[in-house]
């Protein structure tokens, strides 16, 4: 029979982690456990500086002029270029801004009128609420569009397929290169969604047409930070920005009455971009700049093994038991989730609820340690174990779960 880990053999892997000077680098609050990572991920201590220097040296010293003496203006293809490497991409084939929303919108868009012949879009119905959300808003505006879920696995017909790399709710990872291969041999493009899965494992989706992710996340750019969206090469002189903002335009500052594209990845700016939020992305990147993906990889399955062991048979688990097969985050299913996740936060360790069941824990390996997984289990463990949940405060819907 195997031994469950004791938090001596957790100390242990944490004296041993490569990663454990990274986690000095993050503010986290004294006696708290933070597992969700894969909502909003922990400060930079370097950002509030970074920030600072935005809002007082620059806007408050250059007023305007910051708009070209501290690059602002070139803030969508700069921190473009330096997602790129995070999703296995190169220089000039990233944009930075806006949202992950209107990234799909955008990419979608520009998918259907890449292939006009075709009135298909294909669609995980199970997806994150605003990729399907935007799927049939965009369907509902066109009129003459059928949207298809993933479940059919039939994509003959389809002009796009959009998927995400991993499920938000369960952690279960696609195989980006199988199904990019599949969508194309069926004449199909496809988008990514890489929201839960940029900054915290290895990502290519170089052979895909378009793909979009959000940057609040595993990459601790803060909350509202710009998503970014990547069009392959191959398609920069035809695809179109429907969302033809004047930052799209070739020549901005002209000020044509009609809208000409610019060339290559810029054409889908689409406005100013936000200068504040730019400032606190781009200080979480540094950060990236040094971060060896196989290692953030490689300890996040065992950071998400070593919580599945040590929770047990206590919960389902709804995510895959495989590693391999999931991304950073470990999903278990309670009747009573909502209730059991507000006690165990109450009790300092944070993760969240997705309904109708799930208890969502994401691990994101630059700052969550080992010792973090055993005591976030076995705090979870006395949450069960001692019905702590049934207080009736913990039954009572917050905004945001």
């Amino acid at each position: 029979m195997t031994q469950v880990p004791d938090r001596d053999h957790c100390l242990a892997l944490d004296a041993a982690d490569p990663l454990r000077a990274f986690r000095d680098e993050f503010v986290l609050p004294e006696g708290v456990v933070y597992l969700v990572g894969n909502s909003l991920g922990a400060l930079p201590r370097r950002t509030a500086e970074r920030v600072r220097r935005t809002v007082e040296d620059e806007w408050g010293k250059e007023l305007v002029g910051g708009w070209n003496t501290s690059g602002w203006y070139d803030q969508p293809l700069r921190v473009g270029d330096r997602i790129a490497p995070l999703i296995g991409v190169g220089p000039g084939q990233v944009v930075a801004g806006n949202t992950t929303s209107i990234a799909i919108f955008q990419a979608l868009a520009a998918a259907l009128r890449l292939r006009p012949g075709r009135r298909v879009i294909v669609s995980d119905a199970h997806n994150f609420p605003t990729d399907h959300y935007i799927v049939q808003g965009l369907a509902g505006l066109l009129g003459d569009h059928e949207v298809r879920d993933l479940a059919e696995r039939r994509f003959d017909d389809a002009a796009v397929v959009l998927l995400s790399e991993v499920d938000y709710r369960t952690g279960a990872r696609q195989d980006v290169p199988a199904v990019t291969a599949e969508a194309h041999a069926a004449g199909a493009l496809i988008i990514w969604d890489l929201c839960h899965s940029a900054g915290v494992m290895e990502v290519d989706v170089s052979e895909a047409d378009f793909a979009v992710g959000c940057t609040y996340k595993y990459l601790n750019a803060g909350p509202g930070a710009p998503a970014f969206l990547y069009v392959n090469p191959r398609h920069h002189a035809t695809a179109e920005n429907v969302l033809s903002g004047w930052f799209a335009h070739a020549e901005p500052f002209a000020f044509e009455e009609d809208f000409r594209p610019a060339e290559g990845i810029r054409r889908f700016a689409v406005s100013t971009p936000h200068v504040v939020s730019f400032a606190a992305l781009e200080a979480a990147l540094d950060i990236w700049d040094r971060v060896p993906m196989a290692q953030v990889r490689a300890k996040s399955m065992a950071l998400t093994s070593l919580f599945v062991e040590l929770v047990g048979d206590a919960l389902e688990l709804a995510s895959p038991a495989d590693p391999q097969a999931r991304g950073s985050q470990v999903s278990f299913r309670h009747p009573e989730g909502y209730p059991v996740m507000r006690a165990l936060i109450d009790r300092g360790v944070h993760g969240d609820f997705r309904a109708p069941d799930i208890l969502r824990f994401g691990f994101a390996p630059l700052y969550t340690s080992y010792t973090d997984a055993y005591d976030a289990a076995a705090t979870l463990l006395e949450v069960l174990g001692k019905e702590l949940w049934r207080d009736e405060r913990y039954a009572r819907r917050l905004s945001v779960t």
